[in-house]
């Protein structure tokens, strides 16, 4: 079956050179873009009971924008002045990048993993003496605190961010020919909404090993995966996919 329609579970890309739009125009299909999930803060009070100190730590461990966000305006609710001498050790550029929002970068030290968090540990494990905050959601990957406790670090995790499903309710009588996935968690928001979901011919992408297992544990048939060594992103998966079946006589 032809694809015309998807819907990918995730915000709107903000950059006008998103390849998602490329591939609206290349392809020339219609992709809408709702997520099904949503973060929402913890308040100060609930990081004090998890008995975080902020004045304790010399280094951040900063795995997405949401960690940033979420550490600066708790630092502010407990009227905390980050030092200047605090060590920020990002996951990624862009995660790096977006930390300008709060901080003068040149000023300050910053060390930039590649993408993943296993290539961000040879640089926290340069600093090992250092006391470790990890600002994160309430549900962080597993592969995070194995690295950390493999590299014999002093760190604590503190919950600074949640993650919500989104009321999907608006989408009960639409249909799109390919729903795509980047989380276990936006699996579990398909169902929580449509509890009585039906898979039929709808396509399902998923992105990642973790979102690949929540959608077959729940019955779901992955037509496309990302990524792997011909398709390193969701979009060169989507195009693989459209070119093959949209152009089959």
């Amino acid at each position: 079956m032809k694809v015309k329609t998807i819907l990918v579970s995730q915000p709107e890309p903000k950059i006008e050179n998103s390849p998602y739009f490329d591939l609206i125009e290349r392809q020339k299909v219609k992709i809408d873009f709702v997520p099904f999930i949503h973060v929402e803060g913890v308040s100060s009070k609930e990081v004090r009971t998890q008995k975080v100190d902020l004045t304790k730590y010399t280094a951040l461990i900063l795995t997405s924008r949401n960690s940033v966000d979420h550490f600066f305006r708790i630092a502010e609710e407990l009227r905390f002045k980050v030092p200047d001498s605090m060590k920020y050790f990002c996951q990624s550029e862009a995660v790096a990048y977006y930390l300008q929002k709060y901080v003068v970068y040149r000023k300050r030290k910053i060390y930039v993993g590649q993408r993943t968090f296993q290539e961000l540990a040879p640089l926290i494990k340069k600093y090992k003496n250092e006391k470790f905050l990890l600002p994160t959601s309430d549900k962080l990957k597993p592969e995070v605190p194995a690295v950390l406790n493999e590299l014999k670090v002093d760190w604590k995790e503190a919950t600074f961010y949640k993650t919500v499903i989104s009321d999907l309710s608006n989408l009960r009588d639409v249909y799109y020919d390919i729903l795509v996935f980047f989380s276990p968690s936006g699996i579990e928001s398909l169902f929580e909404n449509f509890p009585d979901f039906k898979q039929n011919n709808t396509r399902i992408a998923v992105f990642g090993n973790t979102t690949v297992k929540a959608a077959t544990e729940l019955g779901l048939r992955v037509d496309i995966q990302a990524p792997t060594p011909e398709t390193p992103s969701m979009t060169m998966a989507l195009e693989k996919y459209i070119k093959e079946v949209n152009n089959k006589k």
